[in-house]
């Protein structure tokens, strides 16, 4: 299973093809209207960092650091497609101050800082799950109570996510997040999966799963920019 995006330069449609098996294909479009470069702006959050470094799997790597490499790719896909991203954190270092006797509370203001001065059309953070229960899998995908846009960001997020990963939630929840509660513009929290399931973690770590999901998530953007 794999996905790819096919950018015609004239009439600037994306095309994402959700190819399943070797032999049946799905096909979901977003055609987009001619755009200049960097038409829209999005600010990609890519959660922990430095001393925190979030959930962490079997094999070791860290929440933080996954979060890093979807938050790249994203941007990259971003950048790649006329627009423009905007990363709170581009290494591995936290955003708080070194000196601060509240380095959580250090770390979440400068993240808003940066979200809030973006300019940015939408915020997505991105984050990886952790459960007791190891069986537990799939996408999950949040927004801020009463945020009607971010209710319509994280269904489109979510419509296309779940055409590409059959084990994605297939519906999206309000979620209590700083970072979306105090972003100024539709804002999404996406826990990519769930790095206490083995299996799901060993998927999560692969540069493939990696480029496809933030596909699906990128596909799901352009799709809300056109409601």
């Amino acid at each position: 299973m794999f996905l790819t995006i096919k950018k015609k330069a004239i009439v600037a449609t994306l095309l994402c093809f959700l190819i399943i098996g070797v032999a049946s294909a799905t096909y979901f479009t977003v055609h987009a209207s001619v755009m200049p470069k960097y038409s829209h702006t999005i600010v990609i959050d890519a959660g922990h960092g430095g001393r925190d470094g979030g959930a962490s799997g079997a094999t070791g790597i860290t929440e933080s650091e996954l979060n890093l490499t979807y938050a790249k790719k994203l941007a990259k896909l971003c950048s790649d497609f006329g627009i423009k991203a905007v990363l709170t954190r581009k290494d591995m270092n936290g955003l708080y101050d070194e000196n601060a006797k509240n380095k959580k509370k250090s770390e979440m203001e400068k993240r808003r800082k940066i979200i809030n001065s973006s300019g940015a059309d939408v915020m997505v953070s991105i984050h990886m799950n952790s459960f007791p229960l190891s069986s537990s899998e799939g996408a999950q995908i949040f927004y801020a109570k009463g945020s009607d846009n971010g209710f319509n960001l994280a269904k489109s997020v979510q419509t296309s996510v779940c055409q590409s990963f059959k084990s994605a939630r297939d519906y999206v929840s309000v979620g209590d997040y700083y970072v979306i509660n105090t972003a100024k513009m539709p804002a999404i929290l996406i826990e990519c999966g769930f790095l206490s399931n083995p299996n799901e973690e060993r998927l999560l770590i692969s540069d493939d799963y990696c480029e496809k999901f933030c596909y699906s998530v990128l596909a799901g953007i352009i799709s809300y920019f056109q409601m």
